[in-house]
């Protein structure tokens, strides 16, 4: 889907450790993040392809359904009935063709593994959502015109990047450069939300996004959309860096089990803070089948970091394999039962849930063989060893096995051979499973590496059974007990660390967020002409970035030239002073001569002067207590609120906190005021 000569490109003068890329953008530098070819004829650029062309075809087709339908319904013409729902049964069956397809593109695996010779299990990645262009230039422009006072065209530059760095995002590497790309994309959506989406007005901007399974469209003019869209892809990517790592090794293990720790906790994110969505993808059903799929393959990295480490098997290391190929059966287990629920069985692929199911069947076979190993390969206990050895066994089947004491089957040879090939022929029904459903699939069949560890698990299983099977036996083989789920390293679901890319906001010049905020609505800039008086200009100044007039004196310079109270100086002498400080707005106007100085102000509306200011910020200190009580209360009520038309409940809350680097409101200031 990516192309592999991007894949490990790394953004110029950026390091990376262990806490991963950390970018510090700032408003004059252009993007240092650039997305794939997508139309590099490579194999994965071409799946992209491939896939953008179904998508719009399956738009095209439900566009022609929609329309059949309302025709269907609106007319009375018995022949025109006939021939719309004639169109309509060939429309919904170029659908499910057009879905199929998709579907067996999703299904693409191989091009996602890693390429080393080792023979491995292939995982299960995802495909990125895709999203059509956007032009946000004219209305953002109208919107800095309308809102801010400020002319829309001398923000085309900041506009213009902001959209460059959206088209990057639909294309990132399959490396870490490519998930800082959209984590900074992800990053900027919080100031675009804060200075151009006020909550009781639209922008009249529709965000375009395809199902990543179904192909389905989607779009709703709500920003959590989008920021919804671009946390799934930092989580898809995720699961296809992970698939892509050399399993065979440790550090290749080490870095597939991050990879899907941190595409667990980006679904389990968008699950917890998003509601509504209108895609299925991002339903809580799916999310959390996303999430236990993750960590399923997360636990079956862990088995293999365990075979990798224990290179001396002896009988206790056998005990521990079987036991955590026990805990990857039944992770699997759980995934299978979540895919076969009403709401998502119809939805994932086929070839997904099979190979979940193979997975499940191949695991618990493992389990069983190493038992067996366990029993029939290391030799009888000694006295010295047999506490240890019991306290392990005890531990170690659901039930106990019938026959001879603990101590007997241990020590025993016979014994143990009896448990072992009890062990064996569990195994072998269960790689015969494997191998059945794996056959029930077309696309799993065309996979050569997969249908090769099933078909080795089953003939080593075999052999081991040969090995041990005396003609001699005349007991009849009983039924031995399933393995006790254990591992010695829980996966972990990773929350996405939105800190760990620094960006500053692109339309920092508008000033302050704390002041110039969306939600902020003011009166249009004016332009005071003001000459100094015996008493100076006859207001009082507070804060800083940007500055308040906090006081006028009746009968003054500036009472007289129209300033009042609660002003905001946006300019001196044309110089902008959103961003000065209190002593650097103080120099400006102490430097004007005998010709005066020309201030531009701003007026929040409802704005009352410092002291209603005041007010609001002890009012607002005083509830604090009330409001952090009522926390959670408050966010479940509005996860209960349904709305067609938004995506629901988006925490703004915990990512202003680290993200927001603006100096702190006037109203928190209180020790710098003076009369000029």
């Amino acid at each position: 889907m990516i192309p592999p000569e991007d894949d490990e490109r790394s953004p110029a003068g950026a390091g990376e450790g262990s806490g991963g890329f950390v970018l510090l953008r700032t408003p004059s530098c252009g993007s240092a993040r650039k997305g794939c070819d997508p139309f590099a004829q490579t194999q994965r650029s071409k799946l992209q392809h491939r896939r953008a062309r179904i998508n719009q075809q399956i738009n095209k087709e439900m566009r022609m359904r929609a329309g059949a339908e309302n025709l269907f319904r609106a007319t009375s013409n018995h022949k025109v009935k006939e021939t719309v729902a004639l169109e309509l049964s060939y429309v919904n069956s170029n659908l499910q063709l057009l879905k199929e397809e998709l579907e067996e593109l999703n299904s693409c695996m191989d091009v996602y593994q890693n390429e080393s010779e080792s023979i491995s299990v292939p995982m299960i990645p995802l495909g990125l959502k895709e999203t059509k262009e956007l032009d946000l230039l004219l209305p953002l422009k109208d919107f800095i015109s309308e809102h801010y006072g400020e002319e829309g065209t001398l923000f085309e530059k900041e506009i213009k990047e902001f959209m460059e760095l959206r088209q990057a995002m639909r294309t990132p590497s399959r490396n870490e450069a490519g998930l800082e790309l959209l984590m900074e994309y992800y990053n900027q959506l919080y100031f675009l939300d804060s200075r151009f989406f006020p909550p009781s007005k639209s922008l009249g901007v529709f965000f375009h996004w395809y199902d990543s399974l179904t192909g389905v469209p989607s779009h709703q003019r709500a920003l959590a959309f989008e920021k919804g869209s671009v946390l799934f892809n930092i989580g898809a990517l995720h699961t296809q860096i992970g698939a892509r790592q050399d399993r065979a090794t440790l550090p290749g293990l080490n870095q597939a089990i991050d990879a899907f720790q941190k595409a667990a906790g980006a679904f389990n994110y968008l699950k917890e803070n998003f509601s509504n969505a209108p895609s299925l993808d991002m339903s809580a059903a799916s999310l959390t089948m996303l999430v236990q799929l993750m960590l399923a393959q997360v636990q079956e990295c862990v088995f293999e970091k365990v075979t990798l480490l224990r290179a001396q098997k002896d009988f206790l290391t056998w005990l521990q394999l079987a036991q955590e190929a026990a805990r990857v059966e039944d992770a699997y287990s759980l995934v299978h039962q979540t895919m076969t629920q009403a709401h998502v069985k119809d939805y994932v692929p086929f070839s997904w849930t099979t190979m979940v199911q193979v997975k499940s069947e191949h695991f618990k076979a493992l389990s069983h063989y190493f038992s067996a190993t366990a029993l029939c390969d290391c030799p009888a206990v000694s006295d010295a060893e047999l506490p240890e050895h019991e306290k392990a066994f005890i531990q170690f089947h659901v039930t106990m096995p019938e026959g001879p004491s603990l101590r007997v089957l241990l020590q025993d040879p016979e014994e143990r051979r009896k448990l072992g090939k009890a062990h064996l022929k569990k195994a072998i029904m269960k790689h015969e499973e494997a191998m059945r459903i794996h056959g029930l699939c077309k696309i799993l069949r065309k996979m050569d590496i997969l249908q090769e560890v099933l078909s080795f698990a089953h003939k080593r299983s075999l052999s081991k059974y040969s090995e041990i099977d005396h003609e001699e036996d005349f007991f009849e083989t009983g039924d031995a007990p399933d393995i006790l789920p254990k591992t010695h390293q829980k996966p972990e679901i990773k929350p996405p660390n939105f800190s760990q890319v620094k960006v500053t906001d692109l339309f920092h010049r508008l000033g302050p967020l704390s002041v110039f905020s969306a939600k902020n609505k003011w009166y249009p800039v004016r332009r005071v002409h003001l000459r100094r008086g015996e008493n100076g200009f006859g207001f009082t100044l507070r804060g800083d970035s940007p500055v308040l007039i906090a006081g006028v004196i009746l009968g003054g310079c500036a009472a007289e030239a129209g300033l009042k109270e609660g002003d905001y100086i946006i300019s001196v002498n044309g110089k902008d002073c959103k961003w000065s400080k209190h002593a650097e707005v103080v120099q400006l106007l102490k430097s004007t001569g005998e010709e005066g100085v020309e201030i531009g102000v701003i007026t929040l509306q409802g704005s009352e002067g410092p002291r209603a200011a005041e007010k609001k910020a002890a009012a607002m200190s005083s509830g604090s207590g009330l409001l952090k009580s009522n926390k959670e209360n408050s966010r479940k009520s509005l996860m209960n609120s349904k709305s067609a038309s938004t995506l629901l409940i988006w925490n703004k809350k915990s990512k202003r906190s680290k993200n927001s680097t603006y100096s702190i409101p006037f109203t928190a200031v209180g020790d710098n005021e003076a009369m000029y």
